[in-house]
């Protein structure tokens, strides 16, 4: 069991059950997954730009991501349907946990001029959505191998019904959130 979900059943949920006022754990939100995504616009003409963002971010992910394909043509855009414009990957359970004690632990830290996430990055049911510019941020990366830096999505779904709900969530996992006073 990953350190980060052992924490989460011994620690935070019986705090985040207090906090909320719910009887049943069973009710207390939690993470359901991350979905973690890499566009690659500039991957049209070069092949090997993808196959690099593909194996950076099995390092970083920890398991074999999919590549996205375009589904329409767009003559502006240079883009063909079918050709490949992007990488995902959808973690779950254990690998999920290990994936979020790396990003909040060490990845965030790593982050320029980083001065918290946005609090506002809420969609309104509960999940949030964050971006990083850089995928050198994490330590799996080896800085002399990367061609270009690239940046990506991450998208962390819970099971929170409102956005105060899964702040609280996400505050206990030590999720560094910009206070309101220094803006």
């Amino acid at each position: 069991m990953a350190r980060l979900q052992e924490q989460y059943r011994k620690e935070i949920l019986p705090a985040l059950q207090k906090a909320l006022n719910q009887k049943n754990p069973m009710a207390v939100p939690k993470i359901e997954k991350i979905t973690i995504n890499m566009g690659l616009g500039s991957a049209l003409g070069d092949k090997k730009i993808l196959q690099s963002a593909l194996e950076e971010m099995s390092l970083i992910a920890g398991q074999k991501p999919m590549t996205c394909m375009a589904r329409k043509s767009v003559a502006s855009f240079k883009l063909r349907e079918g050709s490949a414009i992007g990488c995902k990957v959808t973690l779950r359970k254990e690998k999920m946990y290990e994936f979020l004690d790396r990003l909040v632990n060490i990845a965030i830290p790593r982050i320029r001029d980083f001065r918290g996430l946005n609090p506002k990055s809420f969609d309104g049911r509960g999940n949030y959505n964050m971006g990083l510019t850089e995928q050198i941020v994490f330590p799996e990366i080896d800085f002399e191998k990367v061609t270009r830096v690239r940046g990506m999505d991450i998208a962390i779904t819970t099971t929170a019904q409102n956005n105060e709900d899964a702040k609280k969530l996400l505050a206990m996992f030590n999720f560094p959130f910009k206070d309101k006073e220094n803006g």
